[in-house]
């Protein structure tokens, strides 16, 4: 596996986009590239299905080369939303399982160092029983996988059904009953967060928010931001992207995230709505750089 990464502490805030990997998932470099991206987060195989051809070699190397060209920028892949790590039945748990270690080898084939996925849904087992299986299960899908350079980042959920994660102590509990605590770091979404109960709108209690996430897992292992903005208000519960500065969390949230010296140095991805060019993840772009300036 070939890894690829910049050596150097970043002067400006690397800022990127989720892309499509339609024709190839070199094809999501060169839209980042092309839309002036400097992160990047991809799906390395069909997300809504739970079979997918192998990953050719050529592939591989179209994709490093590509990201090399584009100056070897951060890419962190996003692992299928099918996968719950804390399913409730052998057969969902197995599924699950060998997903996920298919995803982890794919991202340790291309160079990819991140693989996001969610902490997935107890099923009324209860959060600790559900993070304890969760951690056996991701545990098992890192030692199938033979990549030992790839991270599992879990993603703060916004709290719908019986879903793990919506509180920072919930991801933190997945990591503390894991075997391999060094092989997890953590994904925060703010349209998540916010819809969990996390106001991000105020100086005070974004700062608390962020405290709180490093007295709970520390924010060392805090290596990426899905920055959405939320159709859905405060404590909502539910998962409902939306540009930036036009949703309930507004400009106010995103100014005191991008101004924050703790992230500065962490990658910020939109995952907001997009037509077929780059217009839009162009314009959501150029407002988080804005909102970073004094």
């Amino acid at each position: 596996m070939e890894t690829i990464s910049r050596q150097n502490k970043p002067q400006q805030q690397l800022i990127g986009a989720h892309m499509s990997a339609a024709g190839g998932v070199h094809k999501a470099v060169e839209r980042a590239e092309a839309a002036g991206a400097t992160a990047l987060q991809v799906f390395t195989r069909n997300q809504r299905q739970w079979n997918a051809p192998p990953l050719e070699e050529h592939d591989a190397e179209l994709f490093t080369a590509a990201v090399r060209r584009w100056g070897g920028y951060p890419v962190s892949s996003h692992a299928s939303y099918l996968i719950n790590p804390a399913a409730d039945t052998p057969e969902g748990a197995e599924r699950s399982v060998a997903l996920m270690a298919d995803e982890l080898q794919r991202a340790g084939r291309l160079g990819i160092e991140m693989v996001v996925v969610h902490p997935g849904a107890h099923k009324g087992q209860g959060e600790t029983a559900g993070a304890a299986l969760a951690a056996a299960r991701l545990d098992e899908a890192l030692e199938r996988c033979g990549s030992p350079a790839v991270m599992v980042l879990l993603e703060n959920t916004a709290g719908q059904g019986t879903m793990l994660g919506a509180s920072f102590a919930g991801l933190a509990a997945v990591i503390e009953a894991s075997r391999m605590p060094e092989r997890y770091g953590i994904c925060l979404d703010t349209a998540h967060a916010f819809g969990a109960g996390y106001d991000l709108r105020d100086a005070a209690l974004y700062d608390a928010a962020i405290r709180e996430l490093d007295v709970c897992a520390g924010l060392d292992r805090l290596r990426l931001v899905h920055a959405n903005d939320s159709l859905t208000g405060l404590g909502s519960r539910r998962d409902r992207h939306t540009h930036i500065g036009q949703g309930e969390l507004g400009e106010a949230a995103f100014r005191l995230l991008m101004r924050d010296e703790r992230l500065h140095h962490v990658p910020k991805v939109l995952e907001t709505p997009k037509g077929k060019g780059p217009e839009e993840d162009m314009m959501n772009m150029a407002v988080l750089r804005r909102l970073a300036r004094p």
